[in-house]
């Protein structure tokens, strides 16, 4: 039952999170490589460092935000109704 109460919340800070993940990597590209525009994959004057370059610290970015997003949400929800939204079960790690 958490999972489903949570589910429209997961997913909004899922938007959100990604919304915030774009912008982070548009400032963090132009400090990077001085330009303004992302080089897209099928852009003939840009070269393939610059693409793949550009793709990783994009993929990065937006699993570093989502990773926060989703723990921050589920903190959240955890502190608001005592009840954790997500996995609980113990690794091997623990």
């Amino acid at each position: 039952m958490n999972k489903l109460l949570y589910r429209p919340l997961g997913m909004l800070f899922g938007v959100l999170g990604g919304l915030a993940a774009n912008a982070v990597f548009e400032r963090v590209w132009k400090l990077i490589s001085g330009r303004e525009e992302v080089p897209a994959p099928t852009q003939k004057d840009r070269g393939w460092g610059e693409v793949l370059l550009a793709a990783s610290v994009q993929g990065a970015i937006f699993g570093l935000v989502k990773a926060a997003v989703d723990r921050g949400g589920a903190t959240g929800y955890d502190k608001l109704t005592g009840q954790w939204p997500g996995d609980t079960a113990k690794h091997d790690s623990d």
